[in-house]
């Protein structure tokens, strides 16, 4: 039996077991086939859930003839609220704008980032930017929340369309300066290794077969004896690319608490995130403009971390 009520924009589902032997999260992601079980789980545990009327548990063993209520939230607002979150804007002009986003700072909302976002604080700053996507307008490409560097965002859709296609055609030079554990095997070299979904765990990224084409290439800039600090230029736009293709040659990004040996980094240098910035970027403007090249220094916090390695290069 399901029977359903609507209350201030909450949907509320009263439901009556008919079979036992299974656990109430369990129960729950089978009678609500649009719901994961983590919803579930964190629906429980906010106490959105009783059983004849009583608070239970995830694993609560239900039986049949219980009662089984469930408050199921409105779903979050789509509108993105603007917040005046001060920017680092390296370039502007009629078209675009090219911002040095920090580490720390997610690109664009998602589950668990509404708030503090390069987005929220562009809507703050130009008030009518409604470029592409609403939930991120303007956006071009993304830098993931821990590594720091130059992001584009169109201000026309006209200015978001060229740049797209540039990106699209590998026709934007990105250069990023990387601290890796160990040294590289050559000097200079062209990793080439599909990227895809890690088939062990889900939320990360691995080489695999079958993956999507996946192209980077590096040059050692300085050996620091247990590290190196590299260059390196993503020829292609795969998830967590750089991480993942500097994992499998051997040489980790230090601080990569996913892909690297995080901890390590975080003991001996100091690190609080991935060494990764988006050192360099080169691209065509819009309407023939000529040819934009963008350099964004590289943080105090990775400038630190060189000079305790004693580098000659990039450390202020």
């Amino acid at each position: 039996m399901v029977r359903v009520e609507v209350s201030e924009g909450e949907r509320i589902v009263h439901l009556q077991v008919d079979e036992a032997g299974e656990r109430l999260d369990r129960y729950l992601v089978r009678a609500l086939p649009d719901v994961s079980r983590s919803q579930v789980q964190r629906w429980i545990r906010q106490g959105r859930v009783t059983l004849d009327g009583e608070a239970a548990r995830p694993g609560t063993p239900v039986r049949p003839g219980m009662r089984v209520t469930v408050q199921i939230p409105p779903p979050p607002s789509d509108e993105v609220p603007p917040q005046p979150i001060p920017l680092d804007v390296v370039y502007e002009d009629d078209d675009l704008l090219v911002v040095n986003k920090p580490a720390g700072m997610v690109v664009h909302p998602a589950h668990g980032h509404r708030q503090g976002t390069l987005v929220n604080a562009l809507l703050a700053r130009y008030p009518g930017l409604a470029v592409g996507d609403a939930g991120r307008p303007g956006i071009v490409h993304r830098l993931d929340k821990d590594t720091s560097g130059l992001v584009v965002v169109a201000k026309t859709e006209a200015a978001l369309a060229h740049l797209r296609a540039q990106f699209k055609s590998r026709q934007v030079q990105k250069t990023y300066l990387v601290l890796v554990h160990g040294r590289p095997p050559t000097p200079e070299g062209i990793i080439e290794a599909p990227v895809g979904r890690d088939p062990r765990q889900r939320q990360r990224m691995a080489v695999v077969p079958g993956g999507r084409a996946a192209r980077t290439r590096y040059r050692l800039l300085e050996d620091l004896g247990d590290y190196s600090l590299l260059a390196v230029w993503p020829e292609t736009g795969r998830t967590h690319q750089i991480r993942v293709h500097l994992a499998w040659l051997g040489v980790p990004v230090a601080g990569d608490r996913v892909y690297g040996r995080g901890r390590r980094a975080v003991r001996r240098l100091g690190l609080a995130r991935q060494f990764l910035h988006a050192w360099r970027l080169a691209f065509e403007r819009p309407g023939g403009r000529g040819r934009l090249e963008l350099e964004a220094p590289l943080p105090a916090d990775l400038q630190e971390v060189l000079r305790a390695l004693g580098a000659r290069a990039m450390a202020g």
